[in-house]
């Protein structure tokens, strides 16, 4: 069942519009692998008969704004609490002793902030040496922190507004604390000693919040994210290209960052060129080897993302890599710096390949739009849309999928037929494309993940039935294999 449908349910039972019952009997009655307007549609067409147009109309905008709600859940790659899987014991032992010995929040009423400093710094570093990614301090809420996808909390004592305060101030200089008192929003970059975090402090109705990303202290290899061979192949012939556009992609938290990094350093290590980055903050430091890497950090270096491409094409780049590309003058700046000579790597928030391309080019406006779409067919080199599943040794391995710009795709950009692009991707794998699902099989074909993660993952029937297959013919060997042991002894 698609993520968005799964969404979708969760509000109308929510709702008190329809039980997870009648969800399943509508589903069964159209077919699993129906589109959500298609769903919606149905529902729509069962429950508005015999219903005043007044009422149907309100049902029709409750539905709607449903749908609207279900698209961005799932575009940020959630998974609804009645549909979450089981938890597993790995998710037991996550909960232990390790974050029992954690540095302790709850006597910072009794502290002064020269004692608080080292505690907090104490905490991030004894949460990096445990494989978190994410701390979380509140107000009105209990300290938790992220590992592997999972929330696990780190006291059961709510954190009063005062502390929480103090907590997510100590660590700011002066100007810092200035800057967030004034705008109530602050992201930056904190550096203690050896390692970095990307911090995300902000206001909310009980008080302060803080987010703290760790950073990772040192940069990976393509195959160490999870990349499998041919695809790492793929990608850095992406990066041997003198010009055009790569995107990088995935919802919030897929690693596109940490991708980003690792595509810089291997470009850093096989080229000799002038690279320019452009992020907000800079989180991973890239020293320079065989290039020369200039970081830039926006608010820092300079004013905005505009301002930076802008003056990046008069300082003689070869490549310019641009932390998020949100808006109209960025992305028109990126597409026509990507045709005039330069390789431009920018990140998108965005699921899919189709979404992507959709996003970068539907900003514009729509008299702009062929022009754009003209431009890009051209200059793009590739997307590749990436997200976070459990590895099976343990951790986080990337998922993802490739889109690499043939004749048969800048004819599709070119001509706004964007929904063709996932046929395009299953047939195109000896140019170096791949799908999501068959990413997710590949990776299991590999030892990458397990059984369990893979069939959670693949949503595609046919791919799935493949899967299915596979394991079926492994049990066979297994048990051939046994039966063979047990005749020699």
């Amino acid at each position: 069942m698609n993520l968005d449908i799964q969404w979708f349910i969760s509000g109308l039972v929510e709702n008190n519009i329809l039980t997870v019952e009648q969800c399943q009997e509508i589903i069964s009655r159209i077919g699993e692998g129906c589109e959500l307007s298609a769903f919606a549609q149905e529902i729509l067409n069962t429950m508005a008969q015999g219903m005043e147009e007044e009422d149907a109309m309100q049902l029709l905008e409750k539905l709607q704004a449903l749908m609207e709600m279900s698209a961005e859940r799932a575009a940020a790659g959630d998974i609804p609490q009645m549909f979450a899987p089981p938890e597993e014991e790995e998710e037991e032992e996550m909960a232990g002793a390790d974050w029992d010995n954690l540095p302790k929040l709850d006597n910072v009423a009794n502290m002064s902030d020269q004692e608080i400093a080292p505690l907090m710094i104490g905490l991030l570093k004894s949460l990096r040496a445990l494989g978190a990614s994410d701390l979380h301090i509140s107000a009105g809420a209990v300290p938790f922190i992220r590992c592997n996808l999972h929330i696990v909390k780190i006291s059961e004592r709510i954190i009063p507004p005062d502390d929480a305060m103090r907590l997510n101030h100590v660590l700011l200089t002066q100007v810092q604390k200035d800057a967030f008192d004034q705008e109530m929003d602050l992201n930056f970059a904190l550096e203690i000693e050896h390692d970095r975090f990307r911090v995300s402090l902000m206001m909310h109705k009980d008080g302060a919040s803080g987010t703290y990303r760790l950073v990772p202290n040192k940069l990976r290899t393509l195959s160490d994210l999870g990349f499998l061979p041919q695809d790492v192949a793929t990608v850095e012939r992406l990066l041997d290209y003198h010009n055009g556009l790569i995107l990088v992609t995935g919802p919030l938290g897929s690693g596109k960052t940490t991708t980003l990094a690792t595509m810089i350093n291997t470009i850093n290590k096989k080229r000799h060129d002038h690279v320019i980055t452009v992020e907000d903050p800079i989180e991973i430091l890239i020293p320079s080897q065989n290039c020369n890497i200039t970081q830039r950090e926006v608010g820092k270096h300079t004013n905005n993302y505009r301002s930076a491409l802008k003056g990046a094409l008069r300082e003689d780049p070869d490549i310019i890599v641009i932390g998020e590309l949100h808006d109209l003058d960025t992305i028109e700046n990126a597409i026509t710096a990507s045709e005039t000579g330069h390789l431009v790597i920018g990140t998108l928030h965005t699921c899919d390949a189709a979404n992507t391309l959709n996003r970068l080019l539907d900003v514009f406006p729509t008299t702009q739009q062929p022009q754009i779409r003209a431009m890009t067919s051209v200059s793009l080199r590739g997307i590749i849309c990436q997200r976070l599943i459990p590895a099976a040794a343990g951790g986080l391995t990337v998922a993802y999928e490739m889109l690499i710009n043939t004749m048969a795709v800048g004819n599709i950009i070119s001509e706004g037929k964007t929904h063709q692009l996932k046929a395009v991707m299953q047939t195109g794998t000896t140019q170096g494309m791949t799908t999501f699902d068959g990413n997710v099989f590949n990776k299991f074909n590999a030892g990458q993940i397990t059984a369990e993660v893979a069939e959670y993952n693949i949503r595609d029937k046919v791919i799935l039935k493949q899967f299915k297959d596979a394991i079926a013919v492994g049990e066979a060997k297994k048990y051939a294999a046994e039966q063979a042991a047990a005749k020699k002894k």
